[in-house]
């Protein structure tokens, strides 16, 4: 075996990620809560009503304790838009009290905090009056926006405006497995259009408010490949769905031209010109595409995991660390600093899992030292969390949780992890010590 140390920029920022429903509990006013109450939802009954005890247990604390003693030394977390504004224009200022009490617990500790002002859940009252069907949700959001950022800018200069838009829409809007599981491909793109002005009109308070504040967006990127790349259609039809799911919005907030390649979805909208001040990127999976005349509904292309692709236990991702470095690399093109603002592997198997690890952060190292403008990682979670339709029953946390006694257990990954983020390296020796079958390929003698 060969020594080598990857060693990665100078204040090149480590950290994981977490949402606010996800981890808090104790939510009582948003769609989400009171959805997966219904029979049915969510997979082996699961459930966020305690989640990981943040909000009424505070074990926030004891988590940032964990992640700051790791070496982490940024944290990306949401807040809940029901928690703040329960009822339409009715403002709970215990809730803003409460979250600015945890960002500064992220100061105190050494951790700069990257919000995320609207991940997946929606207000009761805004699910009530259409959702972000409602032309007036812009304006809802605008104005929630100034409420937080003013709430808490002394503490905060980095800012993720909306989480994964084509996720939320196409779950919720296309394929109807979230509220308000509805399934039609115009309403999908209509909120797509919604969302996107929202982020426009949020980037320009929050500039309003804070001018050297950095604003973005956390955009999921899934790698869709031609299942077969010598034939045209197959081809075709995957740069095609590429453009649609994964090119559309970060082009139009970057030049304004809002472009889905179906139907008449073509529209200058200027205001989205320009409001990137760094591409954030969640990135897990790819998939492949296939040419099919039975597949009129989906304009005749059907996606799915190759046969022998590795998956995870639940079969949603395939592990395809390289596919990383792609997304960087295709992220470089806005000519903006870049955050991975999630990456990570939920699976029961813990040796796949490191070795998921592993490799990520080779393809990491690989794409900063191709000089790309990485300037930092969030691990996907910091713990396990409730993992909307799924449940529990698919664990990214780098802390084990048991939801019955809420103890914490550091797996594998989060030892490893704590290395990396001490010695801003990865090195050959981690690799011996925490997945030694993969020292020959990725350190040969």
């Amino acid at each position: 075996m060969s020594h080598a140390t990857h060693t990665f920029p100078k204040n090149f920022k480590w950290g994981a990620a977490t949402a606010a429903h996800q981890v808090e509990g104790g939510a009582a006013d948003s769609d989400w809560a009171a959805w997966e109450k219904l029979p049915n939802k969510i997979k082996e009954n699961g459930s966020a009503a305690v989640a990981c005890d943040w909000w009424n247990g505070q074990r926030w604390r004891e988590d940032f304790d964990r992640a700051a003693n790791d070496g982490q030394t940024t944290h990306r977390l949401g807040v809940d838009w029901s928690r703040i504004e329960p009822r339409l224009a009715i403002w709970d200022e215990d809730a803003l009290d409460h979250y600015r009490e945890m960002i500064k617990g992220l100061r105190d500790r050494g951790l700069e905090p990257m919000v995320t002002l609207h991940h997946f859940t929606n207000p009761l009252w805004l699910a009530e009056r259409g959702g972000w069907e409602n032309p007036d949700a812009v304006i809802y959001f605008e104005r929630f926006v100034r409420k937080v950022v003013n709430a808490l800018k002394d503490h905060v200069d980095l800012w993720c405006t909306l989480n994964e838009i084509n996720i939320f829409a196409y779950q919720s809007y296309m394929d109807g497995v979230w509220p308000p599981e509805k399934k039609d491909t115009a309403t999908c793109f209509k909120v797509i259009r919604q969302m996107l002005l929202a982020h426009a009109a949020a980037y320009r308070a929050i500039h309003e408010i804070q001018p050297t504040a950095r604003v973005g967006i956390a955009h999921h990127i899934q790698l869709i490949d031609p299942h077969r790349a010598d034939f045209a259609p197959d081809n075709w039809i995957a740069n095609f769905q590429t453009r649609v799911f994964n090119e559309s919005i970060p082009h139009a907030l970057h030049t304004g031209h809002l472009h889905f390649p179906i139907g008449k979805w073509n529209e200058h909208l200027p205001e989205l010109a320009n409001t990137m001040d760094y591409v954030g990127i969640n990135y897990y999976s790819r998939r492949v595409a296939a040419f099919d005349l039975s597949a009129a509904a989906t304009l005749f292309g059907r996606t799915f995991h190759e046969p022998e692709a590795e998956m995870d236990h639940v079969n949603l991702n395939e592990l395809y660390p390289s596919g990383l470095h792609r997304v960087i690399k295709w992220a470089d093109r806005f000519k903006k600093p870049i955050y991975i603002t999630e990456n990570g592997w939920g699976d029961a198997d813990e040796s796949r899992r490191t070795r998921a690890m592993l490799l990520h952060l080779r393809n990491l190292w690989s794409a900063v030292n191709n000089n790309f403008p990485v300037r930092g990682y969030y691990y996907w979670s910091l713990v396990d969390n409730f993992e909307w339709e799924r449940g529990w029953v698919q664990r990214f946390g780098l802390y084990e949780l048991d939801l019955t006694t809420q103890e914490r257990t550091p797996r594998s990954v989060a030892k490893l992890y704590a290395e990396v983020c001490k010695t801003n390296t990865l090195t050959s020796e981690m690799v011996e010590r925490y997945a030694p079958e993969m020292t020959p390929t990725m350190f040969p003698g």
